[in-house]
């Protein structure tokens, strides 16, 4: 757009950088297979909490974490000093990237993966380096990323599993990456780590430049709270406070924190059903003779070539959402994995749209 007379010109990072616009309107009362979110909803504990402590009172005043920080952090086995609530996992790698890079200095970042993770490096001037994930497999590129770590990295950034392709590292490979980037910040983001269960979070206080990002969006249920944790050692996240807004999640966000953890019981039911349910897709997928992508998060990635964008519409005509990957994974089309009922709703509409 064209800047009206007299108006300032952005920094020229922002100029430069591409706008990330996620297709998230008119979802509503369809089955929400496209953003890998939880397909059924948080813990009742949840909500009865939110009922029951919601005031007017409480909404005049600003957060306060204490009494959540600590339940969130026995729930994952840290201590309070060792890791910062933030406004999802995006302001947890803002504040990362935020704390640790300068314009110019170089960042190390996987492709294709979450799109964030350039987002904030551009917005921050950064210098950035990208290793592929390649076709057909995805598969983690572990030698290509330790041969691209060099004195003149200053970050390094991924997913684990990665998002879209749903694959993954292991804690050993991961503890390479370490080894290699002594002199580099290294950020591990685990938003789909209930679905994998490989974790670097116990290593934050032996290996001093590891940082691990999780989410309560994903098995947790609560997309809409925008409520994660970023991990590190506690000397590290004395400078994380210092570059993040001292209020950046808000009251009902921390309650609901709170009361997630505390209902384990629920989270381990919805994982199991999501595993189970992933197991019924990837059979669908064989049976119709789509190939897919070995997923370890709660999607799988199906690689429907030129019929991809075919198969998303007619699937949005049928009330069912999935999104197309393929602007980077040609033919790709992500599947967020709901249910076991969900997934066998979706693999028959798949036969009726793939049928001869």
């Amino acid at each position: 757009m064209k800047l009206p007379k007299g108006a300032i010109e952005p920094r020229p990072a922002v100029v430069s950088m591409e706008p990330y616009s996620p297709p998230t309107g008119d979802r509503a009362d369809k089955l929400r297979l496209d953003f890998n979110e939880n397909t059924v909803g948080c813990s009742p504990r949840v909500a009865a909490a939110l009922k029951e402590r919601v005031a007017a009172g409480l909404l005049s005043i600003y957060p306060e974490y204490g009494e959540a920080k600590a339940a969130v952090a026995r729930y994952f086995r840290v201590t309070p000093g060792q890791f910062v609530f933030t406004n999802g996992t995006d302001e947890a790698i803002q504040v990362f990237v935020n704390t640790y890079l300068d314009a110019g200095q170089e960042a190390l970042l996987l492709t294709p993966s979450y799109a964030m993770f350039r987002f904030y490096c551009e917005v921050a001037g950064a210098r950035i380096k990208e290793v592929g994930y390649q076709p057909p497999a995805y598969e983690f590129p572990l030698q290509q990323v330790l041969e691209a770590i060099t004195p003149e990295t200053r970050a390094v950034i991924l997913a684990n599993p990665n998002n879209p392709t749903g694959t993954g590292v292991s804690l050993p490979g991961i503890e390479r990456i370490l080894s290699r980037a002594r002199k580099a910040v290294v950020l591990v983001d685990e938003a789909y780590y209930e679905f994998s269960g490989v974790t670097a979070l116990g290593e934050i206080e032996r290996v001093p430049n590891l940082f691990v990002s999780r989410t309560f969006s994903k098995a947790f249920g609560m997309a809409g709270m925008r409520v994660g944790c970023l991990f590190s050692h506690e000397a590290n996240v004395a400078f994380l406070r210092k570059a993040q807004s001292p209020y950046s999640v808000n009251s009902l966000a921390v309650i609901a924190a709170r009361a997630a953890v505390r209902d384990e019981q629920y989270i381990r039911a919805y994982v199991a059903e999501v595993l189970a349910a992933r197991e019924v897709l990837c059979l669908g997928l064989e049976r119709l003779g789509v190939p897919y992508v070995p997923s370890s998060a709660n999607f799988v990635l199906g690689r429907f070539g030129e019929r991809a964008i075919e198969v998303r519409d007619a699937l949005r005509e049928r009330g069912i959402l999935v999104r197309d990957r393929g602007y980077e994974a040609p033919g790709c089309v992500r599947i967020t994995v709901g249910t076991r009922e969900q997934t066998r709703r979706l693999v028959a509409a798949l036969e009726e749209i793939l049928k001869p």
